[in-house]
């Protein structure tokens, strides 16, 4: 056994003995820029592949499957198995910063943007995690309406009338979200732990019931409408995006983690195998959907609109619920330590509360939009667009450029190493610009439509082109 994995079995031993004995072990939930000690990390192997699993064992990983049947069901698989595992080795090269170096992932980007630089992609990362919780719980929320239908004969969502019960719906899921970050990452490793044994039971269940309801050769052999066939650089952005997404989140619980395996090997599995799983159910129960009713619409791939066609009752949205607060308590715990990287005056747990309360506000925006697939999509883009030129900089700057040496100690001093000018590094925020300007004139061509897409080129170039401006003279040669 490896030194770093008998430190980690020791001390969850002695973490076992005292529970068993009775006594608290005190955990603490840590600023953004603070290194957390051994002694407060306690999140182990099991328990981050149970967050990972639950993270992406979700309602939204169900719906990006059924939005990329368009590809047909051979097309939609290769695409799942190619683009995500590119996406998830990024999740992990992350994942093992957070290891490192004791800190979330948005101060992570102070030594690359700056300490007053790092704002940007703070706010974009908090404007990322708040809208996936409101869209995993919109979803939710419309399993709900077809709950309340079913026992009160209430307008399901949709249908005229429904606004109230959706509402209802809403505030009920705030205060489930509310309750299930409410003691931090203690609370989360609980519904973690009990949700990864429903949400797995979720996935088998409707695998078997999809695939003995229509042959699997019938699934195989059918095809979209000609107007409704999905570019495949089209769905490798949308893979991406959705994954990618995770990214920026990954340190925060990383960082409670005490070996290098823990934060890298663990995320990746849980993190892959979930998100093939349920892309795959959304890819059959959209197709077999298509098959059974004759029309294909996407717009119906949510999984409360499926699992209504396929007659499985509200016990399989029930358990849709639940799917939607393993993943959101990742989400909320990610977009809350990211606003201490700016502010110090809201404790970390507080934090996390508020975030909770703002997603519950922002969810009445959807009730308004004429189409939620058209709205999510659009939010995928947006992910693409500004994350993939932000995480070019962030792995170029601690892998090729800093050489894996990070110095928590300089991360709020003003005029130290990573003060740059007037608190900004130029050089980075000019690079995630070019990025983002790079994504939106190629993100229609010929070629990388039909090809790769646009986000990891996005990625490749802004990596490569930080690393060369940014590289001492000299030592650019080194990278050919």
């Amino acid at each position: 056994m490896k030194a770093a994995e008998k430190v980690e079995a020791s001390i969850e031993v002695e973490a076992f003995d005292q529970v068993v004995s009775g006594q608290d072990v005190v955990t603490e939930e840590h600023y953004a820029t603070e290194e957390v000690p051994m002694s407060q990390r306690n999140i182990n192997f099991f328990d981050m592949i149970a967050i990972w699993v639950g993270a992406n064992s979700n309602n939204a990983s169900w719906y990006v499957g059924g939005t990329v049947a368009g590809m047909a069901f051979a097309g939609a698989i290769a695409v799942t198995l190619i683009s995500n595992p590119f996406a998830y080795l990024v999740l992990a090269l992350v994942g093992y910063m957070g290891y490192k170096v004791g800190t979330s992932t948005m101060a992570l980007t102070r030594p690359a943007f700056g300490i007053r630089g790092s704002l940007l992609p703070t706010v974009l990362n908090t404007i990322v995690f708040l809208g996936w919780a409101v869209v995993n719980t919109f979803i939710a929320v419309i399993s709900m309406s077809f709950i309340l239908k079913d026992l009160f004969g209430w307008p399901a969502f949709g249908e005229p009338g429904s606004a109230g019960p959706m509402i209802l719906g809403i505030v009920f899921m705030s205060c489930l979200n509310l309750s299930a970050v409410s003691l931090g990452r203690n609370s989360i490793k609980i519904v973690e732990r009990i949700g990864i044994v429903l949400v797995l039971a979720l996935g088998i269940w409707i695998t078997i019931v999809v695939l003995s309801t229509h042959s699997f050769s019938a699934i195989l052999s059918w095809r979209p409408p000609a107007e409704s066939v999905m570019p495949v650089g089209k769905a490798v952005d949308i893979m991406a995006a959705f994954s990618l997404a995770w990214v920026l989140g990954i340190a925060e619980f990383t960082r409670y983690t005490r070996s290098a395996k823990t934060a890298t090997v663990a995320p990746l599995i849980g993190a892959c195998v979930s998100l093939m799983w349920f892309a795959f159910i959304g890819i059959i129960a959209t197709i077999g959907s298509a098959i059974t009713t004759g029309v294909y619409n996407p717009e119906n791939s949510d999984p409360s609109s499926l699992v209504t066609n396929l007659g499985l009752g509200w016990f399989a949205l029930l358990l849709i619920v639940v799917a939607c607060v393993t993943t959101n308590v990742v989400n909320l715990m990610a977009a809350g330590i990211s606003i201490t990287n700016v502010t110090k005056k809201i404790k970390p747990l507080h934090s996390i509360w508020l975030v909770t309360v703002l997603a519950g506000v922002f969810m009445l925006v959807p009730l308004y939009l004429a189409s939620f697939l058209d709205t999510f999509m659009g939010f995928l883009e947006y992910i693409g667009m500004v994350l993939s030129a932000l995480l070019g900089v962030l792995v170029a700057d601690y892998y090729f450029v800093k050489k894996r040496s990070y110095d928590v100690k300089e991360f709020e001093k003003v005029g130290g190493k990573y003060w740059y000018t007037k608190g900004i590094n130029i050089r980075a925020v000019a690079v995630w610009t070019f990025g983002v300007i790079f994504f939106l004139l190629v993100r229609d061509s010929a070629l990388l439509g039909s090809s790769i897409g646009a986000v990891y080129p996005t990625i490749l170039i802004t990596a490569l082109l930080y690393t060369l401006i940014s590289m001492p003279r000299g030592k650019t040669s080194k990278l050919y």
